[in-house]
């Protein structure tokens, strides 16, 4: 790989990390799993403001990482790639198997407790996705 395609590689992998180091993305990202759903479903699962919700679809939106479909009066966000929800298990679950370092007083500071406590917990009514 030439330096200079490995420094754009670079350059775009930092925008990816910059954009998901904001929790409420992550959250966001979450929310969505593997279907389609109103920003009306993200507050509620997320608990947060409309505004702050909708100015991080924006940015997901822009970034490419997540999609925006027009159902009648509605817009649904869908994940373009379900394969996004697995590269965030696997980077997940690597950070939890090295463990995460300690404070001074003893607590972890890090990652914890893992994907599985965030997940949504209600079942899904929603509208499956539809092919883009």
């Amino acid at each position: 790989m030439s330096i200079k395609r490995q420094e754009a590689a670079v350059k775009g992998l930092a925008q990816v990390m910059k954009l998901l180091g904001e929790p409420n993305r992550l959250r966001i990202l979450l929310s969505l799993g593997l279907e389609c759903r109103p920003v009306t479903d993200v507050i509620q699962a997320t608990e947060l403001a409309q505004t702050n919700v909708s100015f991080h679809l924006r940015a997901l939106r822009e970034a490419g990482l997540v999609r925006a479909e027009r159902r009648g009066p509605f817009i649904y966000y869908c994940l373009p790639d379900p394969e996004l929800l697995d590269i965030l298990k696997h980077l997940d679950s690597w950070l939890n198997a090295k463990g995460a370092p300690k404070k001074a007083n003893g607590e972890r500071k890090g990652p914890a407790p893992g994907f599985a406590a965030v997940w949504p917990k209600r079942p899904s009514t929603r509208l499956p996705r539809t092919s883009a």
